[in-house]
């Protein structure tokens, strides 16, 4: 499990230390450096093989991210002990420390390294089990990508999600074997059963399939609708039905199938849900950690932070293994971290301007 995230000269940050935890959630207002912590860790990920090569560095543009050049990830007021500014990434886990240095060079989106780290210990970002979905996600559409070695054999996703429709196609009759991933409502332990009772949670009574399109590189999606226990005939492309179902799934396909060691990055999974949608994807989230995965959620939503919380207080995750940060602007324009601690309880130890206190402002607007 990652510890600690250390970031020098890198998009947001001049220089930052971030603690991460099993499960650890950002929050803070747009612009802060959220993203950016998510970015690093798949920068990471995507310059795997690039890391590895005599000439290689870090690739800005690749699957997972793209970043640009070295002028788009350069702190502005960047710190440097030399005449050139060097942007690192390092990690620290349980057991070890691994750096990464890469030369700035301004129109390069390879930065070569001046320094680098064996990668071959550090499974959790570069090993099986990773998951990073951007906030960029899949919209719903007549057809999506076929492909056996992303989805099928490495088991990815794709940073949009747009791999999950042939990977719940291939994989639909696997067991989801942890109990505590395993909805209480699903007709059985089967994937594709247990990802139709959590999306149950958003849209009542909705039934997926997924099927390979005859003669082409492509796969379907479609949905049909029952109530009181009966499914209707009708099957319906998502194009025509809400959008945030299509949006939703690659999140709980990536928490269904979380094993321990793995490592997920989510962007705003609660982006077009409503609320009691959020906080279910906040529990799912929450038992995805308790499987064994380390899960990392940026989100802008008070409801899936008090999902979270009553994840704790439930005792689906310990308070010792959940991290808050509250990403803000100080004074002098740089970007501050505040952490509240988490209580057994599921309270807040703090709650520092802006820290999802909207409601209560507005609130104390109405009555005033």
């Amino acid at each position: 499990m990652i510890e600690q995230l250390h970031v020098t000269n890198f998009k947001a940050f001049a220089s930052a230390k971030i603690a991460l935890a099993p499960y650890t959630l950002l929050s803070g207002l747009n612009s802060t450096g959220k993203s950016t912590v998510l970015q690093a860790i798949a920068l990471l990920r995507q310059s795997q093989e690039a890391l590895t090569e005599h000439d290689g560095g870090l690739l800005l543009n690749g699957d997972l991210v793209e970043l640009g050049t070295g002028q788009d990830v350069l702190h502005e007021n960047y710190v440097s002990e030399h005449a050139e500014p060097t942007i690192s990434i390092s990690v620290r886990t349980d057991s070890d420390s691994y750096s990464w240095s890469a030369r700035y060079e301004r129109e390069a989106d390879l930065l070569k390294l001046i320094s680098s780290a064996d990668l071959g210990n550090l499974s959790s970002i570069f090993g099986t089990g990773f998951q990073y979905l951007r906030a960029d996600r899949i919209t719903p559409a007549v057809t999506y990508p076929r492909s056996h070695d992303i989805a099928i054999r490495r088991g990815f996703l794709g940073a949009r999600g747009e791999h999950t429709i042939n990977y719940l196609r291939h994989f639909q009759d696997e067991p989801v074997k942890d109990r505590r991933l395993q909805h209480p409502h699903a007709r059985s332990r089967r994937l594709l059963d247990q990802a139709e009772a959590w999306m149950q949670d958003i849209c009542p009574g909705v039934n997926l399939q997924a099927d390979a399109v005859e003669s082409t590189d492509l796969v379907r999606l479609s949905f049909r609708f029952g109530t009181a226990g009966l499914s209707s005939s009708n099957r319906y492309r998502p194009t025509n039905v809400g959008f945030g179902l299509t949006y939703v799934l690659p999140v709980i396909v990536a928490c269904l199938t979380a094993r321990p060691g793995g490592l997920i990055l989510l962007e705003n999974p609660e982006a077009h849900l409503h609320p009691r949608g959020q906080t279910a994807m906040a529990a799912l989230t929450c038992a995805a950690t308790a499987a064994g995965a380390q899960v990392i959620v940026e989100t802008h939503s008070d409801h899936v932070l008090n999902g979270a919380r009553l994840s704790v207080k439930r005792g689906l995750i310990h308070s010792n293994d959940i991290l808050l940060h509250f990403f803000r602007r100080g004074d002098n324009g740089a970007t501050e971290i505040v952490s509240p601690d988490v209580g057994p309880d599921g309270m807040v130890s703090e709650w520092p301007e802006g820290f999802f206190d909207e409601w209560d402002r507005q609130l104390d607007q109405l009555l005033d």
